[in-house]
């Protein structure tokens, strides 16, 4: 497992397909605030919940000047079945090798049902990225709950 990013790291950079198989980097937000967020699985229960909590505050994200990414493992056809089938409202990125959920330390051991396994960690970044493209970690949350995140995270922002 890689390093964890705290408050005031640089950000990695990335580039990943997005559902409709469109490359999307975090330099194509400069100037502008990203909640990148990693979740284990498409179509799963916790990760469908939180997916549509972060759809339906959507409109209060964006107007507060924030941009929602969700990245998982799955391959694109997935994401866009997953998107269509739930009425996702943001953009879902594809990391079937896992390089990105490794930059930010959002993939490892952890604990399931009292077994420790490898897999995603879900984890939250809110990163400031400069008119240069460059990132800074504002917010570095891991193991977040699927169920009342997007309410926690909204109340931490002021959104």
């Amino acid at each position: 497992m890689s390093a964890r990013l705290t408050t005031g790291t640089p950000a990695p950079a990335f580039t990943l397909p997005d559902e409709t198989g469109n490359e999307v980097s975090l330099t194509d937000f400069a100037g502008r605030s990203v909640i990148l967020y990693f979740y284990p699985a498409a179509m799963t229960p916790g990760c469908t919940t939180q997916a549509v909590d972060f759809s339906a505050s959507i409109d209060a994200f964006n107007e507060a000047g924030y941009t929602v990414l969700g990245v998982s493992p799955d391959c694109v056809e997935r994401l866009a079945k997953f998107k269509e089938k739930s009425d996702i409202g943001f953009t879902l990125l594809a990391d079937p090798e896992k390089k990105v959920l490794n930059l930010y330390g959002a993939y490892g051991l952890r604990k399931l049902y009292g077994k420790e396994i490898e897999g995603v960690l879900r984890s939250t970044f809110v990163i400031d990225v400069d008119d240069e493209g460059n990132g800074l970690v504002r917010v570095a949350q891991y193991n977040v709950k699927a169920t009342g995140h997007v309410a926690k995270l909204r109340r931490e922002l002021g959104v």
